[in-house]
């Protein structure tokens, strides 16, 4: 799915997006913990039938992180990296299409960079000057 998202937006579904995310991270430290004893049991000279059964378990879990990787990018937010824990969220400033950029640990997303500039370009989100609960951005639209 497609969407564009003000930081108003994205900051409404940030906690969502959290909790989908941090079980993806466990998701995806279970499937590195399930290739190890995979080949553990490679390296034993173990019988077929439990590397058969722990390589159709392993199967299954990478089925489920790639539904569950699938499911949080149909709410239209971008996982950029899994191990730097890194997101986008697709929006407007101005008439230039950037990304929202929301970085794991952070409360919420307070920072922006441009479709050709990564991490490191990030940008702090500018406020309006008009102090307002919902800390409105005025550059974003």
């Amino acid at each position: 799915m497609f969407k564009l998202f003000t930081p108003r937006d994205a900051n409404k579904i940030l906690p969502d997006i959290k909790r989908r995310f941090n079980s993806i991270l466990i998701q995806k430290n279970q499937i590195a913990k399930l290739q190890r004893e995979l080949q553990r049991l490679i390296e034993s000279d173990s019988s077929y039938e439990p590397f058969i059964k722990k390589k159709q378990t392993l199967n299954v879990a990478l089925s489920n992180l790639y539904k569950a990787i699938e499911q949080l990018e149909n709410t239209g937010v971008i996982i950029k990296s899994l191990d730097e824990g890194l997101l986008d969220f697709p929006s407007m400033r101005f008439d230039d299409e950037v990304w929202l950029c929301w970085r794991d640990g952070e409360p919420e997303i307070k920072f922006w960079h441009s479709k050709q500039e990564g991490f490191m370009g990030r940008k702090p989100l500018a406020p309006t000057g008009v102090h307002s609960e919902e800390n409105d951005l005025a550059d974003m639209r």
